[in-house]
């Protein structure tokens, strides 16, 4: 009895695939997911390193751009798809910008062609702050998106996409624009972590004037409004900014850091501003509070201490 129970279990437990599950955000939200007791697949290029294998999980790793690959791969029917693939990257097209755009627009192509619908209920994209380009802040869905780099065309092809098969064919898509997102085991290139270790390692080193505003957000609450979208079927065909909704100066960010670590000495105007770079990137959420309930609850000097202790941790 208690080996048919147990198999009944299993067939009747919500499956998820994470795209990118061996990522920041992918490994945070497979974490989560695995808590509540789902099934968990990750696809991505490369297997975990060990500081984010999560236990539980079926990682598969090939190239979603390589339609070949994929194509081959068995056909499997998910609840729900989280698609966290690609990786940020400012290049100018003539500098291998097409790759880029492969990544985020050809590989999520490939997906959904791939992916069986039967059991499908909800697609979550992730998707950019850097969709809006220069548009004014606090930066609000419905602006008409002006992409900047092959990155964010890429980000901007994929969101009009999925609205347009949500439109057509009912799709089950929504897509979250992540601001910028922070917190322990983020990977070393990464604003926030580099700052910490120029800190902890209390040593000079090259950032912009840092007259920049952003919207950071701490991972675990970014966690929660993607498990949020995937649960609330009003959100389908929608796109929801995901932020604190609250900017900060880049250079009150990194005294922020220096004041909790204690060290480090930055030298301001070093590096110099990206060409058209928005210098001033901040979200309004209002309508990921009035439709998903969420809203970011980690404070910005809560988070930071927290990701800190886990640099910490592991220098």
């Amino acid at each position: 009895m208690a080996k048919w129970q147990s198999a009944l279990e299993k067939i009747n437990r919500v499956r998820i695939l994470v795209v990118g599950g061996t990522g920041f955000v992918g490994t945070h939200l497979l974490r989560a997911v695995v808590l509540k007791g789902w099934d968990a697949t990750s696809f991505s290029l490369n297997p975990p390193s060990n500081d984010r294998l999560v236990d539980g999980v079926n990682y598969q790793n090939f190239d979603l751009t390589d339609v070949n690959i994929l194509s081959n791969f068995p056909s499997e029917s998910f609840d729900y798809v989280v698609n966290l693939s690609g990786y940020i990257d400012h290049k100018k097209y003539k500098e291998g910008g097409r790759e880029l755009i492969d990544s985020h627009f050809i590989g999520l192509l490939n997906l959904v062609e791939w992916l069986p619908r039967d059991k499908l209920k909800c697609f979550v994209q992730i998707g950019s702050s850097d969709e809006y380009g220069d548009a004014p802040a606090p930066q609000v869905e419905n602006f008409r998106e002006s992409p900047l780099s092959p990155y964010s065309l890429g980000k901007v092809a994929a969101t009009h996409f999925l609205q347009m098969l949500h439109k057509t064919e009912q799709f089950p898509s929504v897509t979250l624009r992540l601001f910028l997102t922070y917190g322990p085991g983020q990977g070393g290139q990464r604003f926030v972590p580099q700052i910490i270790q120029g800190c902890l390692q209390d040593s000079i080193f090259h950032v912009s004037a840092g007259g920049q505003l952003r919207d950071f957000c701490y991972v675990e609450d970014v966690v929660k409004a993607i498990l949020s979208a995937l649960e609330i079927k009003k959100s389908h065909g929608k796109i929801f900014n995901i932020a604190s909704g609250s900017p900060i100066s880049i250079r009150n960010m990194i005294e922020k850091l220096r004041k909790i670590i204690g060290g480090g000495y930055p030298d301001f105007g070093k590096i110099p501003y990206r060409t058209g770079e928005n210098m001033k990137l901040y979200a309004n959420i209002n309508q990921a509070k009035e439709l998903l309930d969420w809203e970011s609850v980690t404070s910005l000097d809560e988070g930071l201490k927290k990701t800190v202790d886990w640099y910490v941790k592991h220098a």
